[in-house]
């Protein structure tokens, strides 16, 4: 790769920050955004660095400078108590063992190396969730295990307790990892005011529910039809059909209220019909009725206030009242969200005659209605100590309670979220992850290349034409043939459907990214990744491709390139296949009589041990069993392997 020093082409100073981006032609327009793995902006004295990738091409490197603003909005170190030295950070790396988490401290270090599958951040308690393989734990600050990877689910401590589930269904754990219940639950909710929702379901009879207490014990026994977590000392429950009451934690009834239906309280307000499937309007805790029926959707009150429906069939017209029922805004928007802090987001639709394509929002005071700024944003995200994070069709930024855009910096190219991580600001944008400091100067972001053997490496390259589009590529190095590898990384770039988008009209968005799945000698097994949604659709479309490279010669090999000629390894993979299906519960979820054997192409993936064949969404289980995939140990078929053949040969 060539790197380019730009400090000579901007003035030195003290006082700004540079920005540097690379872009590169591509036939049409300069729409491939180069990665770069520098910073965004860094101070004008410090050295600033692009590097552009060693393949023909026309470059283009934008630079500009802006002068370091007076910072505000987030409370600095010890205020509140808000931030602790010792806190780490979850940060995602591209390996070529694949993505693994690991977690870096607030100089953008690594601490803890990555090896889990996935991070969250550290709770207050000290410990985190980490996963690994497709169970989950929890580790301290130095990466001991505090519960071993056991359960398919662990939720965030609350009051002490965690919920936890495993294939016997949900338990209470305390902060050592023990187990506080003695039953499994086919529900459980985290602790709320030292009360546990739960459910049980028995074969005679639907699920009723009740409520634990710290300790585990049902204080309140599973008879409630239905049920709400406690807050605030108080929990709405439905007794019977028809028959709602308030209660508290000792399971007395405050107040009971006989409607067809009655929404959990908020502010001393709950929602309800008079008659079933009519209007909403709103109680008062005592059962009066504060604001008559005449809602198709009443949401809970926050901060006074509460969003509101008027629109018949389904439709989308939403204001704000008080709790008088006064209109602060009025019900003629698409969306209104309460963002906190006496703010709303109102949003209409990007195109009117398919709403389900997104909305643009402006700022709007709760108090007055008042639109406050009327920049339309993409993406908005609730207050907090007088900062939002926001996206534009641009850029990631916050905005400050006047809407508009506020000092605190970072400001980040692309669709996202910023949010607090201790002394740092974690920015999720185009699906990747970096952290900045408070004055907005980045000490982290998740690495483009992945590094696999001098002199091969894979780097990551963008393409993004529209808001609607997102592909990461990837760009094989090291090919010591350059028209060998020209043609890989041209295919490469055709397989990631990196190309051809955003110039008409498009009826669907796609992201689509990759991942190193195997390296070994002188293979290179590429996992491209997609997902395709249709506007207006109920899911969407995954799709999986594996490519696997000899790095040498720039032969892509398929599934007959790994058997000797003329063998019968269809025959015998579909047998093999075919009895995992039948004797492993695992694959209990094929739906009878589809599996009909393999095809000579069949989509597959090796790896050291095993060859691995999968098939696609709906071709022979339910869309939620993804992609029902078949390990086969290469001993069980080694008869059938060509190990004298090119592929076999390129990583044995």
């Amino acid at each position: 790769m060539l790197r380019i020093r730009l400090n000579e082409l901007v003035k030195a100073d003290d006082s700004c920050q540079v920005q540097a981006e690379v872009w590169k032609w591509d036939g049409i327009g300069w729409n491939e955004f180069i990665t770069q793995q520098e910073e965004d902006f860094i101070r004008a004295e410090e050295e600033l660095f692009v590097t552009i990738p060693a393949e023909p091409g026309l470059y283009r490197v934008d630079y500009s400078s802006r002068p370091l603003e007076q910072l505000f909005g987030l409370p600095e170190a010890g205020e509140q108590g808000l931030l602790r030295s010792s806190i780490l950070h979850p940060a995602p790396f591209k390996l070529k063992d694949g993505t693994l988490w690991g977690y870096i401290n607030d100089e953008g270090k690594v601490v803890l190396e990555p090896r889990y599958d996935y991070a969250e951040d550290f709770q207050e308690n000290g410990q985190a969730i980490v996963l690994l393989g497709n169970n989950n734990g929890l580790i301290d600050s130095s990466g001991r295990e505090k519960v071993k990877p056991i359960y398919s689910f662990i939720a965030p401590f609350s009051e002490g307790r965690a919920v936890v589930s495993d294939a016997r269904g949900y338990t209470l754990i305390d902060e050592q990892g023990k187990p506080v219940t003695s039953a499994r639950y086919d529900y459980l909710n985290s602790l709320q005011d030292g009360r546990a929702l739960f459910s049980k379901q028995s074969t005679t009879s639907p699920s009723r529910y009740g409520y634990l207490n710290r300790q585990g014990k049902e204080v309140l026994p599973p008879v409630y039809e239905d049920a709400g977590d406690f807050k605030d000392g108080v929990a709405l429950v439905k007794i019977r059909s028809g028959e709602y009451a308030l209660i508290d934690p000792d399971g007395r009834k405050l107040h009971t209220y006989k409607h067809p239906y009655v929404g959990n309280p908020g502010e001393g307000m709950l929602a309800y019909q008079a008659v079933e499937n009519g209007k909403s309007g709103y109680l008062r805790t005592d059962g009066s009725v504060a604001i008559e029926p005449q809602f198709t959707a009443a949401l809970p009150f926050m901060e006074g206030r509460a969003v509101i429906n008027t629109a018949e069939d389904y439709g989308n017209a939403y204001g704000l009242i008080d709790k008088q029922g006064e209109r602060i805004i009025p019900a003629q928007y698409y969306e209104v969200q309460q963002l906190g802090e006496n703010r709303v987001a109102l949003g209409t639709p990007l195109y009117p005659d398919q709403p389900y394509r997104g909305s643009r929002y402006v700022i709007a005071d709760a108090q007055t209605g008042g639109v406050l700024s009327s920049h339309p944003l993409l993406g908005v995200n609730n207050y907090k100590d007088g900062l939002a994070s926001v996206y534009d069709a641009k850029e990631t930024y916050f905005i400050n309670t006047s809407g508009n855009r506020a000092a605190q910096p970072p400001v980040i190219a692309g669709s996202g979220t910023l949010s607090r991580s201790g002394n740092l600001i974690r920015a999720d944008v185009d699906q990747r992850t970096a952290y900045y400091d408070l004055r907005g100067r980045q000490v982290w972001r998740q690495n483009g290349v992945i590094l696999l053997r001098p002199p091969y490496s894979v780097v990551e390259h963008k393409f993004k034409p529209n808001n609607d589009y997102l592909v990461y590529y990837p760009v094989v190095e090291g090919i010591a043939d350059n028209e060998v590898a020209r043609k890989v990384n041209h295919r490469l770039r055709k397989v990631s459907l990196a190309e051809g988008a955003g110039s008409g009209a498009q009826e669907f968005s796609y992201s689509g990214d990759f991942a190193v799945s195997f390296f070994r000698k002188q293979l290179l097994v590429l996992e491209l990744t997609g997902y395709r949604f249709p506007y207006g659709a109920a899911h969407g479309m995954p799709t999986r491709i594996y490519e696997h490279i000899n790095l040498r010669k720039g032969r892509f090999f398929e599934l007959k390139d790994l058997f000797k000629p003329g063998s019968k390894y269809v025959e015998k993979l579909s047998e093999i296949v075919g009895k995992q299906i039948e004797k492993d519960p695992q694959y209990s979820y094929v739906f009878p009589d589809t599996y009909m054997g393999i095809r000579a192409d069949q989509p597959f993936f090796v790896d050291e041990d095993a060859l691995n064949l999968y098939f696609e969404p709906y071709e022979i289980a339910p869309y939620v069993a993804g992609f029902p995939t078949f390990r086969i140990p290469y001993a069980e078929i080694m008869g059938l392997i060509s190990t004298e053949g090119e592929f076999w040969q390129s990583f044995h």
